[in-house]
């Protein structure tokens, strides 16, 4: 059963299961329609419904984003999944970068923070869905195994839907 959460409960676990997994699948819309997702590393801050990436100023995805700020980030760690939706946007903000650079985003870029060939790329996350596995990959198998000799359903853990709308976000 799914349900529909807008508690803190809600965002810690979509926090939780986003920080474990550290990398994710950044989805945005090509000019052309099509869904075009890539790898990306989420930069490290606390969730609070925002998540920060560092980009080449000239990549698709920064072209992407103006043409369509509209975008899919999903994550995967041990214990679940997460697929979040939101709007994109290159902003300029040299303390933020400053604050967000780190030895993974400096390995990808030659150049620093500030340099006008690294985009930092700012999500406004709006909803969220999570699933959150019981346990190891070993005892969703074996839940599995269960499932096929019970005829039951196997116990896939939680799975809720939260909607992102957070104080410290106006609505303008």
């Amino acid at each position: 059963m799914t349900n529909t959460d807008t508690s803190t409960d809600g965002v810690a676990k979509v926090a939780e299961l986003m920080s474990e997994a550290g990398l994710c699948m950044f989805t945005t819309v090509g000019r052309d329609g099509h869904l075009i997702s890539r790898p990306m590393a989420l930069q490290e801050a606390e969730f609070d419904g925002d998540l920060w990436f560092f980009a080449a100023q000239d990549s698709r995805k920064v072209g992407d984003i103006a043409a369509n700020a509209t975008v899919n980030v999903s994550f995967q760690s041990g214990q679940g999944w997460v697929s979040l939706s939101g709007h994109a946007a290159v902003v300029e903000n040299n303390a933020k970068a400053e604050e967000l650079w780190n030895s993974r985003a400096a390995a990808w870029f030659e150049k620093n923070p500030d340099s006008r060939e690294v985009a930092l790329i700012h999500v406004a996350a709006e909803g969220a869905e999570y699933w959150s596995t019981p346990g190891s990959k070993v005892s969703t198998l074996l839940s599995y195994a269960k499932a096929k000799i019970t005829d039951e359903r196997p116990d896939m853990g939680e799975h809720d839907v939260v909607e992102l709308e957070l104080p410290h976000r106006s609505k303008d």
